[in-house]
């Protein structure tokens, strides 16, 4: 496989892929015996938008797929576009613009990414920002744990990620970490519209440099045993208080 092309598997994945971005797909390799309807669906669609369709057996696919679980389909695509971070504040920066923008400092594990991509997608997210050093990439086994979600979002890849926390502030936005150790709590607080995001990595949270530069710290509450929560259902609690928020404050 060249360079600049990458695979995506499963039904899901490969669906949001060709309604978001078909363009980028090359080749679609499908299970030559299924006729699930949702592979139906995979080859109408497919059909519909010109793109070449391969019949092979499950030792090809589970080849292409890298041993993952693919349910019959496997698409060539382009590789990732990540979006420029000048482009994104270009975009965000107008003052008649609010975004919710999510950022990831040091997130390792590709399924919590994928995950947090889809809920990020389903909170109404936009802009995700990740660094470009240790952390975890838009990858094959991101895009299937986001169900395709990861081709409706915008990720910029930053050299430096407080500097570009940095630049959110100087063009208007809020930033805020979710830490453990804040005794403030998300449902304690009304926020910004215009409002950036920090999540930290699984293990150590948001680091102490991109601390410094949050204005405000908010925790989950926690009542039982467990002291903390993945990573992934921690920031789904926080987006979909967001969300309530912003629901509550459109009814007003």
């Amino acid at each position: 496989m060249a360079k600049n092309q990458n695979i995506i598997f499963g039904i899901n994945p490969v669906l949001e892929k060709l309604k978001a971005s078909s363009r980028d797909v090359v080749e679609i390799f499908v299970s030559d015996i299924s006729d699930r309807s949702e592979m139906r669906q995979v080859r109408q669609e497919a059909q519909r938008l010109g793109l070449r369709l391969v019949p092979v057996g499950a030792k090809t696919l589970d080849q292409l797929a890298g041993g993952h679980r693919h349910q019959g389909v496997v698409a060539r695509v382009e590789a990732y576009r990540y979006l420029a971070f000048a482009e994104m504040i270009e975009r965000i920066a107008p003052p008649s613009i609010s975004e919710r923008i999510l950022i990831l400092d040091g997130l390792t594990d590709p399924r919590n990414f994928g995950a947090l991509l889809r809920t990020a997608d389903a909170a109404g997210i936009r802009y995700v920002v990740i660094p470009k050093d240790r952390s975890v990439e838009v990858s094959p086994l991101v895009t299937k744990a986001s169900a395709g979600a990861s081709y409706h979002l915008n990720v910029a890849k930053v050299t430096n990620l407080r500097r570009a926390i940095v630049h959110l502030k100087e063009n208007g936005y809020w930033v805020v970490g979710l830490d453990a150790k804040s005794r403030e709590t998300i449902y304690e607080r009304d926020f910004a519209a215009r409002l950036a995001i920090v999540i930290g990595s699984e293990g150590s949270g948001i680091r102490p440099i991109i601390l410094q530069e949050c204005d405000l710290f908010v925790s989950i509450p926690m009542l039982g045993k467990v002291a903390s929560l993945n990573v992934s259902v921690a920031a789904a609690v926080f987006l979909y208080e967001l969300v309530r928020q912003q629901g509550k404050s459109a009814m007003d």
